[in-house]
């Protein structure tokens, strides 16, 4: 049972008797040692979680239970679905971190601990807020595994939460809506993302579901026949012209999601064309190009709605090809097409990565590049001393008395003194939890931005180097203002010079924290440089 089919919901809010029969018959291949680890922690998590119960009224247990079977739906490695078997024995059955460790090892030991103090924290006023997030980016960077576990524990949380109280379940949801969807969203784990989204929008925004709900069924949306019949005729058109190694899925978009998107277009439907998918799955990305060769031949696409995320992967590592095209009845609809290495990464981002033993250097990659992102949140003197050794498994040269990197203490303070937390929570809203652009070198990289962003933005993302000495900026071939608004799929070109340098202009213009933090260093410096000279002037 895959973990985010109907069946999985059914199940996460309908207990039955709970087997480790049922976590292990997920598992493609387990070893032996995979099965004896799993039933352990089973086991142990089951006894010490025995006569509790949850809002429900069912065992406390099935909560952790839900949650390893999850990750074993994902094929996460036996010691994570452990984790998600244990990760609230310390909260709420009051299981000392030594005892996991005495029975489990250092590393499950530890990740229990670090999923339960993500646990413990609660985003309730602005200052425990700002420590919670702190909290949140620190644990993800020091150990992809931790966010992982804590999403899928999330995502069970979010299916049942008709059964917490009322009073609880608004802040729930917009946790989830405003913290976790958006990092499944930068880790690439697209399915856990919807379904996070769509699990909680009902008890975040109560009224517009309703209005999102009509609006999708009077667009034709839930027209499942109609969906089925082009899913049907584009197989036989596909297969006709040769085309024998592929399958194919549906995909309807979700209420969240078209929420969004009504939002930015105004609220008019008819501006929205991906409210159904077909995804067309093929062995090799030469194959992608020829299907869409024939897609093209068989259904006209739209102008400018053909999207080659092959060539130009999105910065969470998101691969497809997107082409929007009339389907012959008055309709249109969007094909994605990839291959089933880029599918299986689009459904799960870099927990893709986990489900294969050995490439140690597949999740090193891939986890270096999915946390490129908290870098703008982090200064870069400690980012340079903590994150990079985080990374690499080495020993971090600057470290707290505990052992952590000096960045995350950075990250977990309050830093009342120096940082005023509605800067710093503003700062991470327009950075983090806004909507996205895709921009372009003219090397053909690709630059993620915050919506509204500048040339400035776009220059400090590339090097501090080149933001500190911008002198004009092309957008497209033109010549660009630097208070320009980049627009999603810009070619963005920037001119430098010696001579340029900050000014408090900027700081007006630009959108992200990583430019603004830039701008203020050197604006800072040069006060400093100019006092001791105008001192001097002075006594002259």
């Amino acid at each position: 049972m895959y973990p985010f089919t109907d069946e999985a919901k059914r199940a996460a809010v309908t207990p039955t008797e709970l087997r480790v029969e049922e976590i292990l018959s997920l598992l493609h291949t387990p070893s032996k040692a995979d099965i004896k680890l799993i039933t352990r922690g089973y086991e142990f998590a089951k006894g010490k979680h025995n006569g509790q119960v949850r809002y429900s009224g069912a065992p406390y247990f099935h909560h952790p239970f839900e949650t390893a079977k999850y990750l074993a739906g994902i094929q996460m490695p036996a010691s994570m679905i452990v984790v998600g078997l244990l990760h609230d024995v310390v909260e709420d059955a009051g299981v000392a971190p030594e005892e996991i460790r005495a029975h489990f090892g250092d590393d499950i030991a530890m990740l229990v601990e670090s999923v339960t103090k993500l646990g413990t924290v609660r985003y309730r006023g602005m200052k425990r807020h700002v420590e919670s997030l702190r909290k949140l980016f620190a644990a993800t960077a020091r150990d992809i595994r931790v966010m992982v576990v804590k999403l899928m524990d999330r995502l069970h949380n979010a299916r049942t939460l008709h059964f917490v109280p009322e009073h609880k379940r608004e802040r729930i949801a917009l946790e989830t809506l405003e913290i976790y969807a958006p990092i499944a969203d930068r880790l690439g784990m697209g399915l856990v993302k919807r379904e996070l989204e769509d699990g909680v929008f009902p008890h975040a925004y109560p009224a517009e579901y309703k209005k999102v709900s009509k609006i999708f069924n009077d667009a034709g949306g839930g027209d499942l026949k109609r969906l089925a019949r082009i899913h049907r005729h584009m197989r036989e058109k596909i297969a006709a012209h040769g085309l024998t190694q592929f399958h194919t899925a549906c995909r309807v978009k979700g209420l969240y999601s078209l929420f969004r998107k009504l939002e930015r277009k105004n609220w008019d439907i008819t501006q929205i064309f991906d409210i159904w998918a077909l995804r067309i799955i093929v062995p090799t990305a030469a194959d992608c190009y020829a299907v869409l060769g024939v897609v093209h031949g068989i259904w006209p696409p739209l102008p400018g709605r053909t999207k080659d995320y092959l060539a130009f992967p999105k910065p969470n590592g998101y691969r497809s090809i997107h082409t929007t095209v009339l389907t012959g009845d008055g309709g249109v609809i969007e094909l994605q097409i990839r291959t089933e290495a880029m599918h299986r990464e689009a459904q799960l981002g870099i927990a893709s990565h986990f489900a294969y033993k050995g490439q140690r250097g597949s999740v090193r990659g891939a986890h270096r590049h999915a946390l490129s992102w908290i870098r703008q949140f982090i200064p870069a003197r400690l980012w340079v001393e903590g994150m990079g050794n985080a990374l690499s498994g080495s020993t971090p040269h600057h470290a707290t008395e505990s052992g952590a990197p000096e960045w995350i203490r950075y990250m977990v303070d309050a830093h009342e003194g120096d940082v005023n937390p509605h800067t710093f929570l503003n700062d991470i809203k327009a950075d983090f939890f806004n909507h996205r652009i895709f921009v372009f070198t003219p090397r053909g990289d690709v630059i993620d931005l915050p919506i509204d962003s500048s040339p400035i933005d776009f220059a400090y993302a590339i090097h501090s180097d080149i933001g500190n000495h911008i002198a004009g900026a092309k957008v497209n071939g033109k010549m660009a203002t630097l208070n320009t608004r980049l627009k999603n799929g810009d070619i963005v070109e920037i001119m430098t010079s010696d001579k340029a340098h900050p000014s408090g202009k900027w700081l007006r213009m630009a959108k992200t924290t990583l430019a603004k933090r830039h701008i203020r260093n050197y604006l800072q410096k040069s006060m400093s440089h100019a006092a001791p000279l105008s001192a001097a002037r002075k006594k002259l």
